[in-house]
């Protein structure tokens, strides 16, 4: 340690701050654990507050609440992406995992952006050549690339196929289809080519391009040495676990049918099964690797990489793997809905939350719907009745023209305890809206709750997405800049 003039020791520099969103993951474990030499790491966790790893801190943060995910960026230089949102996270959810994904890839985008991040990292998933009918899961991988890009934050995206590590989602499954199935079933999506590359890789390309400018802004693909079938990927597995499976192929086995099976054999929840499933139909293969001709990072190969894999997860054999369980809930996590609907050209969050607010009364009927507009409080009635069901306060100084918010603060509908919030953003392409809820606790009993106000809102939702894309050719929209009172023409009506 140097030492000042008058001898006291001299502080070493302060090492930059990298946050892991996605830190207790399998890759996080090893990205932390890579990164740890070079930076102060913290890691972002949802519940896992018992988890042990490589990092400086473990901070509890729930992503989709960008209140929180500004806290946990301050002072951060970096931040490494590492999150796919395919299990719950509320009590009840309703939406699909890629507008969950969306709205956690924002916040963070926007938190970067506002707390002076300057590097983004993420691994994304492989694009093949032909885009045109990628499945929802890697047209997701792609939406959330934009989403962390579009605040103005720099991104260095890798894209890798399938990550060969102990207890990984895909490589568990594929190792539990070959050690509980007698024989090996082989439908038609088995003879696609995959390019697997190998976890320690993965972290050391991550480290590689964390801080280095001249990745700022890049997109690479990162795979092995090994382009295989998805069946001779079983063979090796198999091989390295020592069986012997008989192969059996069944092309006329849908990706439905698929689902359901590989769901049963291996204990993996649908939810991660099924995007996964469907991602199958494409070869999963680097269009170069540009990056890791460059940095001499060309992985292990395949075979390798599975027996170092299997030899970790065998001395824990028995245990339920960490990427098939979901994040353990915050005390109150009730509601999450998110539902995609059509924006008008030119049209933004703010005119779309007056728009809103302006169509209720009339396309929800018998909703009645009041305006405080010096305190931007809006309230919801059930017609004929005088008690509102629900109460929300408008986010003036958490509102943006992209992004509109709202505070559930009462109604008959809402529990006491309730944190709820009302939001609605514009997607990174501008043609759609997510209107969503989070964190609401309603005061009805969850097994009258989920059939009938859940059930209601969604409806309600589904219909003004209609009324949103009807807009253009029907009528002058609202104006962003008019009062929301114009939602109510008199507080009497």
């Amino acid at each position: 340690m140097e030492t000042t003039r008058l001898g006291k020791p001299k502080a070493p520099p302060a090492k930059p701050t990298i946050v892991i969103a996605g830190a207790t993951g399998f890759i996080g474990h090893a990205v932390a654990e890579r990164l740890a030499g070079r930076f102060d790491v913290t890691g972002l966790t949802r519940g896992r507050t018992e988890a042990k790893g490589a990092w400086d801190r473990l901070v509890t943060c729930d992503l989709f609440s960008l209140k929180e995910v500004e806290t946990a960026f301050k002072g951060a230089r970096y931040v490494a992406y590492l999150v796919h949102s395919m299990l719950p996270s509320a009590r009840l959810v309703q939406g699909s995992f890629q507008d969950l994904d969306l709205i956690c890839a924002d916040n963070v985008g926007r938190a970067a952006a506002k707390c002076g991040v300057e590097q983004i990292v993420y691994l994304g998933g492989l694009i093949p050549a032909d885009d045109r009918e990628l499945s929802e899961h890697l047209k997701s991988r792609r939406e959330v690339e934009q989403a962390l890009g579009a605040h103005g934050v720099a991104v260095t995206t890798l894209r890798a196929g399938m990550v060969i590590g102990p207890h990984g989602s895909s490589f568990e499954m594929m190792t539990r289809l070959v050690k509980r199935l007698p024989a090996m079933i082989l439908p038609s999506w088995t003879e696609r080519h995959c390019q697997p590359i190998d976890l320690g890789t993965v972290a050391a390309l991550v480290d590689t391009v964390t801080g280095a400018r001249a990745h700022y802004d890049q997109t690479y693909d990162i795979g092995g040495p090994d382009v295989l079938r998805y069946r001779e990927m079983l063979d090796v597995v198999a091989v390295e676990k020592g069986v012997n499976r008989r192969q059996i192929r069944v092309p006329f086995v849908s990706p439905g049918i698929s689902r359901w099976w590989v769901s049963m054999i291996t204990g993996a929840p649908p939810s991660l099964v099924t995007p996964l499933i469907e991602s199958l139909h494409h070869d999963m293969v680097c269009g170069d690797r540009r990056l890791q001709e460059a940095v001499g990072l060309p992985g292990l190969a395949f075979r390798e990489a599975v027996h170092a894999s299997i030899a970790v997860a065998d001395a824990s054999d028995g245990k339920k793997p960490q990427a098939y369980k979901p994040a353990p809930a915050a005390p109150l996590t009730g509601v999450r809905s998110v539902q995609r609907v059509p924006l008008p050209a030119g049209r933004d969050a703010e005119w779309a939350a007056h728009e809103y607010m302006r169509w209720l009364p009339h396309g929800a009927w018998p909703m009645r719907v009041e305006v405080d507009d010096e305190h931007h409080l809006t309230r919801f009635y059930l017609r004929p009745f005088k008690a509102a069901l629900l109460e929300l306060d408008f986010a003036r100084d958490r509102s943006a023209k992209d992004r509109q918010l709202f505070y559930v603060t009462g109604g008959r509908l809402s529990a006491k305890q309730s944190k709820g919030r009302l939001e609605f953003r514009v997607t990174p392409d501008g043609e759609h809206l997510l209107t969503a809820i989070h964190d609401f606790a309603p005061s009805l009993p969850w097994s009258i709750y989920r059939y009938s106000q859940a059930l209601v809102h969604r409806f309600v939702m589904w219909r003004f997405g209609r009324h949103l894309a009807r807009v253009p050719a029907i009528a002058e929209p609202v104006q962003p800049a008019e009062s929301m009172q114009q939602a109510q023409p008199s507080k009497s009506a």
